[in-house]
């Protein structure tokens, strides 16, 4: 029997074709959104793909920074260095880790050198053997010995890559301490070596505590892999929830890309040099290479457990987390860091314990200590006036330079020492009676520039008190020089003698030729000029040279310019680099402008025989093949002859040993040296010993006077300085200043400036003087006449103040001089006006003609005196 089936009514069917279009449009539209999504997908996904191909394109994905090097180290034979200290050095200059650069073989208490081709040296090999600490020989390849042998430079810095000043030190996955890794994989992404890019637990949970609005869980949920997306092709948009969303997703279709072409160990080698941890000045730290010499003043490969804790804790806040500032922070999260890296078995619960107990272990935080900036930043400015392109950071040049990087560091702590009693000093003078301070106070400025007197090579220069808060090279501010001008006044008189010339009818001129030191009028063009002593009122009338520069008294400087001829001078000091110098009186008290190296450079006349030499800071450039693209020579030229440079050195010992410069004695620096005091606004010294050669300045910024001596200012930072200089191997070396041929050395009495002899006081000093020059008498041979000897003692007669009427110091007839006693200087209280009406001489007492007395200030450091009008 037939079967009648019975479908739906006709209302059933309806719905259930409504219901099947709704769904079928529901598949559609799901469909369109797939095809969307992929579509948008695949278009972003091409479209950082080709980002990355491009940036890849380039050859690299860092940019290829230009590197500066120190000078080479050179090991001396009878130097004080052990051969593990020099297999240390050769380490740091990646010997054996890249034999290109070079290889070592360390024996015991021996060492053998072999450069490499990327050396900045030959390939010429060398073994230094040493005993008890001391290098014993340094032979050759070929067993010829050796009295030196230069070790490879060290890398100082790079030039920063941008505008941001970043800083980084490649490396390597292999130079990479496993501690870091585990370190840094433990905190920031534990799933790291399993994921492909995204750890999709983590995604989900941070986009959960996201959409709850739980901020203790924000910004989480990125790999490494992830962040290195961000970090170099993806830049951050939190503008609204959608650019937010937006940004998620190209940073992890980057990470696919990454994932993709690299390994797990190419790709944390990357991040390891690319992460962001915090600034040090103003340069901007990027890369675990750069911030562990920053943070610890060594190379990543020597970081300890706790170290490794510490750097890996600080790429969640960098600024927050700034050990130096924030110290307590930084050790609770490096102790986080510890524990998580327990957690994941990587260090056991003993060894965790041992790293908490750690202190942080920071390097001195001293920007100019480690990387010399001001230096650096000279050293970029001469590359791109010499070889004329704007882009060095970026071609990645080996710059080798003239910096001794012990001596660097010891001049950033000289310094910052320094300057710490200088701000004391300035603050003293804004005290009122109750001890609190008065009014605003303007802290000064420095500059130290050191180096080798001999070869003009630069060693260490510091040109302010803090690189991050003043780029401003003070180094190379036109600051009028005060008196460290004067020497090159008294070697301009020196000149005269060289002929047996007389000076204005008076014979050769010596250190004991008189000069009158008397309120005097210098001026020119009917207009007056009348100088005054630092000490207000201070007239000691004739004294001797050496007495004049060793006090610097400034009337007696000037006088004897007006004798030798001003423009005499100038041009001895132009000649010496001092470009700005003109013939006119205040020449002689350093009126006019230069900067500290141009004062440097012009001390070297004197420190090296009479030879200028540029100070110099660039010595090579050469491509990462280490083949030369450019050298430089120094440049040097014969000024003086060498007998008026020492005779002038001379002179510049008795400063330091008994004048305005003998603070520095005071202050524990014992070695032979030279040098001078100077005061004009700001506070100077410069001074030297026979291998190394340092000027001080100090000033403020504002041109106002400091109202500071260049005794108290500038010279306890060059005894600070040199007193750390000394104790360094390649400066310990220190010798007496050897006379050239021509110069005899006399002993003098003090009370007569004649010979000393055995019947003389015992007050006798040693004088140098060109070959006969010296006086010709004894102190016991002085054969004056009774009213001469009556007028020495009572003061009958006087003298008259012109400088015409010096005696000969040789002649016997001349009557004994008071003005050479070398006592240590007593600070003065008060400073001369620039001019003064000319005032009645001060005369002496009946003691203080027998004693010498009443002069006891004459030894002050001068006022400096503005420049007459012309």
């Amino acid at each position: 029997m037939p079967v009648k089936l019975k479908y739906g009514s006709a209302r059933g069917g309806a719905q259930d074709t409504f219901g099947y279009r709704v769904l079928q449009a529901f598949l559609v539209f799901l469909l369109g959104c797939a095809v969307l999504c992929v579509g948008v997908f695949s278009y972003y996904y091409v479209h950082y793909k080709h980002v990355v191909d491009d940036r890849l394109a380039s050859g690299h994905l860092f940019a290829s920074v230009s590197q500066i090097y120190a000078a080479p180290k050179e090991v001396r034979d009878g130097q004080k260095l052990t051969a593990s200290e020099i297999a240390a050095d050769l380490r740091r200059a990646n010997y054996n880790a890249n034999p290109q650069m070079g290889t070592f073989q360390l024996n015991g208490d021996s060492i053998f050198i072999k450069p490499g081709p990327e050396s900045y040296h030959s390939t010429d090999g060398a073994t230094i053997t040493t005993t008890g600490g001391v290098v014993t020989s340094i032979a050759a390849e070929n067993g010829a010995q050796l009295s030196a042998y230069e070790l490879e430079p060290q890398l100082i810095t790079s030039l920063s890559e941008d505008a941001n000043r970043t800083k980084r030190r490649m490396v390597t996955y292999d130079q990479i301490p496993p501690r870091l890794v585990q370190a840094v994989t433990s905190i920031e992404d534990r799933r790291f070596f399993e994921h492909s890019g995204v750890d999709y637990h983590s995604m989900i949970g941070w986009a959960w505590h996201d959409a709850i609005g739980d901020r203790r869980f924000r910004g989480g949920g990125s790999t490494l892999t992830m962040q290195l997306a961000k970090d170099l092709f993806v830049q951050p948009n939190r503008s609204s929830k959608f650019e937010y969303i937006k940004y998620k997703m190209n940073q992890i279709l980057v990470a696919f890309q990454l994932e993709a072409r690299f390994s797990k160990q190419q790709i944390f080698e990357m991040y390891a040099n690319e992460i962001n941890l915090g600034h040090r000045g103003s340069y901007a730290i990027n890369g675990f290479g750069e911030a562990s010499q920053t943070y610890f003043g060594k190379s990543l490969r020597q970081l300890d457990t706790a170290q490794c804790a510490m750097l890996a804790g600080m790429i969640q806040s960098p600024s927050r987390l700034n050990p130096y500032r924030h110290p307590e922070r930084t050790t609770a999260r490096r102790n986080i860091v510890l524990d998580s890296m327990v957690e994941t078995g990587a260090i056991t619960e003993s060894e965790s314990t041992i790293a908490k107990a750690e202190p942080l272990h920071l390097a001195p935080p001293n920007v100019d200590a480690g990387e010399a900036p001001y230096f650096v930043d000279l050293v970029h400015d001469q590359l791109v006036q010499r070889i004329g392109d704007q882009d060095l950071a970026h071609q990645n040049l080996r710059i080798y330079t003239s910096l001794d990087p012990d001596l660097q560091r010891i001049a950033a702590e000289a310094v910052e020492e320094g300057m710490k009693h200088v701000d004391e000093l300035v603050r003293s003078k804004h005290r009122n009676r109750k001890g609190e301070i008065a009014g605003d106070i303007t802290y000064p400025q420095v500059a130290l520039i050191a180096i080798n007197p001999h070869t003009g090579q630069v060693l260490a220069l510091v040109g302010g008190r803090n690189y991050g808060a003043s780029q401003l090279d003070h180094a190379l501010s036109q600051r009028p020089t005060g008196s460290i001008f004067k020497p090159f006044v008294y070697a301009a008189a020196y000149n005269t003698s060289l002929n047996n010339t007389n000076l204005d009818g008076n014979g050769p001129f010596t250190a004991l030729t008189q000069i009158n030191d008397d309120q005097q009028d210098f001026g020119t063009a009917d207009k007056s000029y009348m100088p005054g002593n630092f000490v207000k009122g201070e007239y000691p009338g004739m004294v001797t040279a050496i007495t004049a520069l060793e006090h610097s008294l400034n009337i007696a400087t000037i006088a004897l310019a007006q004798q030798v001829g001003y423009g005499n001078v100038a041009a001895l000091a132009r000649s010496s680099g001092i470009a700005n110098a003109r013939a006119t009186p205040s020449v002689a008290i350093g009126t006019y402008a230069a900067t500290p190296i141009d004062m440097a450079g012009a001390y070297t006349v004197f420190a090296n025989n009479g030879v200028h030499i540029d100070p110099w800071m660039l010595a090579s450039v050469r491509n990462p093949n280490g083949d030369i693209v450019s050298d430089f020579s120094p440049v040097a030229k014969q000024v003086l002859d060498p007998r008026v440079a020492y005779l002038t050195q001379s002179l510049m010992e008795d400063v330091i040993n008994y004048g305005t410069g003998s603070s520095v004695r005071a202050l524990g620096f014992t070695a032979p040296a030279a040098g001078k005091t100077g005061t004009e606004h700001d506070a100077w010294f410069a001074g030297y010993t026979s291998n190394l050669l340092c000027v001080i300045w100090v000033g403020n910024d504002d041109y106002t006077d400091i109202k500071l001596q260049g005794a108290d200012a500038a010279a306890p930072i060059w005894a600070e300085f040199m007193k750390r200089a000394v104790q360094l191997p390649q400066y310990s070396d220190v010798k007496p200043f050897t006379p050239p041929s021509g110069i005899t050395i006399d002993r003098i009495d003090k009370t007569t400036n004649m010979l000393a002899d055995s019947s003389c006081p015992d007050n006798d000093i040693t004088v140098a003087f060109l070959d006969g020059t010296a006086p010709a008498n004894t102190c016991s041979q002085m054969h004056e006449s009774p009213a001469n000897f009556i007028e020495k003692i009572f003061g009958f007669g006087g003298h008259t103040n012109t400088p015409t009427q010096q005696q000969q110091p040789a002649q016997p007839q001349q009557p004994p001089s008071t003005q050479n006693t070398h006592a240590p200087p007593a600070p003065p209280t008060e400073t001369a006006p620039e001019t003064q009406q000319a005032q009645p001489k001060k005369k002496k007492n009946f003691f203080q003609k027998i004693f010498g007395g009443g002069n006891k200030d004459k030894n002050k450091d001068q006022q400096d005196q503005s420049e007459p009008p012309q």
